[in-house]
């Protein structure tokens, strides 16, 4: 027997299992209470809250972006349409290392470097949490094949399917219908986020931003399950989204493409409108570019070519270019003259060649350097005299001048659902006394006759007023807009005061001025465009200055670069017993109005009559 059997205490051993016991029970029965009372506490006490934060993890509300209207023209063909677009997109919150995802991805397609820095811009904006950020627009269907095969290496990237905006038509009508493109930061503080919520465009110019309300549509919401890597497991709920209203618009396609084809090579803008309804027939500026590039944002070499152009494309010349009318207002001083019993039809001047202020040194030349001897108001129109309209405006004085042309349109913004005008300048004594400070000079009054000096016009004011003429008067506000499929919540403006004149006789004074700068062999366009015309049009030419020529020089074009050639402008409406159509074409540095403008508004006029006067002819014979 060893001395470990003599000394060992089985009681003391017993004692000492049972005390084991006792605290191994009591451990157990105080981590199964605190258990129980966790669990409590998380299912009964903290239930409200943690469901709420479950659900959040597992339940999420995606937008769905409506259905963006259409835009057709008149015969409905269509300007804007929807069509499918795939997208790669990545949501950031879903994600571990971002940085490595687009690497890993950019190894798998083709992701150029500055579709990651856009990418990454985008993901600086302010957007929703959970929101997809686009890396790579317009997948082909062999990008889609690779990242659906890769799938589940990627947690947070997921492809896109939506619809993007399309323009058929392209250039010829990039400038009326405008297009829509990414929203910027700017835009994104002044936007409702629940109307955009989970859209990425906006209208940017022309109507796709002046209805942009409309077209707009209302976003739909779907409350989906998802599980722990963020894939939709379920659908909860679904609210559909309501798609934007279908735009019908005055615009005929085959006009347009007629203007833009009658501009082409040049510089400059055709508005054609039809004055019973104000309806904007055709609305060119040449040269043009693609709106498509815009839609899913534009390269930015591409845009730098655009910008830096020397034509400037990206300029609408139709509505926002301001030149001097030049001779184009002097059927409207006309009118004015015999209404405010300034002139009677049959008063007098003879013209030397020159118009000079008493006292004065300075020579106002007319066009004609020797001048048209004795002249009419009928005659001043229709051979565009300019001395005549130095005196007629010195004796008018610019408040009336500028008071009368107004009621034409000159000086405002008109039109009624062009998103992008200009107002142009009437001048008067008060504009020159607060912009300039500086009194009004009679010189000044002279060349405001026929509209140089501080004047400005646009093409679609001209329009507007060659309009008004041929409505004898009635305003009738020009527009886009033909027919909508739903309501239009855009506010419209209403049209100016038609004007009233004392004598109703005047108008046909004016027409037939007009008729005759077309009709006559001595009016300024007759020998351009008068011959063979199937159908008669009152017109007027205009050469509007871009330099001044010194008293003893004269205009040489060939002297001067062609940036400094005179700017050709016209008006005109037809046919004149039942004027159809009204157009004012510019063409910049194109030189005369009659040799520059008025060939181009001659295609423009018989494209859109001939068939019409061919139509009613084969009406007759039918009925004969």
């Amino acid at each position: 027997m060893n001395d470990r059997d003599t000394l060992k205490d089985h009681r003391r051993e017993v004692k000492i299992f049972k005390n084991r016991i006792v605290l191994a029970a009591f451990c157990l029965v105080l981590l199964t209470g605190l258990l129980l009372s966790r669990l409590f506490v998380l299912q009964v006490v903290q239930y409200e809250e943690l469901s709420t934060k479950s659900d959040e993890n597992r339940i999420h509300l995606k937008p769905i972006p409506p259905t963006r209207g259409l835009i057709y023209d008149t015969h409905g063909i269509l300007l804007a349409d929807n069509k499918p677009s795939f997208n790669l997109s990545l949501i950031k919150e879903r994600i571990k290392d971002l940085d490595t995802t687009v690497r890993d991805l950019a190894s798998l397609i083709n992701i150029s470097e500055e579709e990651v820095q856009g990418f990454y811009k985008r993901l600086r904006k302010r957007r929703a949490p959970y929101e997809p950020v686009p890396l790579k627009h317009g997948l082909t269907e062999e990008e889609i094949a690779i990242i659906s095969v890769n799938e589940q290496r990627f947690t947070g990237v997921e492809i896109e399917a939506q619809l993007v905006r399309f323009y058929p038509q392209a250039e010829p009508f990039a400038h009326a219908v405008g297009y829509v493109g990414k929203i910027n930061e700017r835009e994104l503080k002044r936007l409702d986020p629940q109307k955009y919520s989970g859209m990425r465009s906006i209208g940017k110019i022309g109507v796709e931003r002046f209805y942009e309300e409309d077209l707009l549509g209302q976003v739909g919401y779907q409350e989906v399950e998802t599980n722990a890597r963020g894939r939709v497991l379920r659908v909860l709920n679904q609210q559909d989204p309501q798609p934007g209203v279908n735009l019908t618009l005055y615009l005929d396609s085959y006009l347009q493409q007629v203007s833009y084809e009658a501009l082409a090579g040049k510089r400059g803008a055709i508005v054609a409108i039809e004055p019973k309804t104000g309806g904007i027939l055709a609305m060119v500026s040449q040269p043009s570019y693609d709106p498509n590039l815009f839609v899913s944002g534009i390269p930015y070499k591409t845009y730098s070519v655009l910008r830096d152009h020397p034509d400037r494309p990206l300029y609408n010349r139709a509505s926002l270019g301001e030149y001097p009318p030049a001779s184009t207002i002097k059927p409207m001083l006309a009118l004015a003259a015999l209404d405010l019993g300034v002139r009677e039809p049959s008063f007098k001047i003879f013209d030397p060649g020159y118009y000079k202020l008493p006292n004065k040194p300075r020579l106002y030349r007319n066009w004609k350097r020797g001048g048209h001897g004795w002249v009419n108001l009928e005659r001043a129109v229709y051979v565009s005299n300019d001395t005549y309209f130095y005196d007629l405006a010195l004796n008018m004085g610019i408040d009336d001048l500028h008071d009368y042309l107004t009621k034409f349109g000159l000086g405002k913004r008109t039109a009624m659902d062009v998103a992008e005008q200009r107002p142009g300048l009437i001048p008067s004594r008060e504009w020159k006394e607060g912009v300039k400070g500086v009194p009004w000079f009679p010189g000044e009054t002279l060349i405001s006759g026929i509209g140089q000096g501080y004047m400005l016009s646009t093409p679609l004011q001209l329009a507007t007023a060659t309009a008004v003429i041929a409505n004898r008067g009635k305003w009738i506000q020009p527009k886009l807009l033909k027919s909508a499929s739903g309501e239009i919540k855009r506010e419209l403006p209403t049209a100016p005061e038609s004007i009233e004149v004392s004598n109703p006789a005047y108008w046909d004074f004016v027409n037939e001025s007009m008729r005759k700068v077309v009709h006559d062999p001595r009016g300024t366009a007759n020998y351009r465009i008068g011959k063979d015309l199937q159908y008669t049009m009152a017109g007027k030419t205009g050469t509007a200055q871009v330099v001044g020529i010194k008293q003893n020089e004269r205009y040489d074009a060939k002297k001067l670069k062609k940036i400094h050639h005179d700017h050709g402008l016209f008006i005109a409406f037809a046919p004149i017993e039942n004027p159809q159509i009204a157009i004012a074409v510019i063409v910049e540095n194109g030189g005369g109005g009659s040799s520059a403008a008025a060939p181009v508004a001659r295609k423009v006029l018989d494209a859109y009559l001939l068939p019409k006067l061919a139509e009613q002819r084969l009406a007759v014979s039918k009925s004969e």
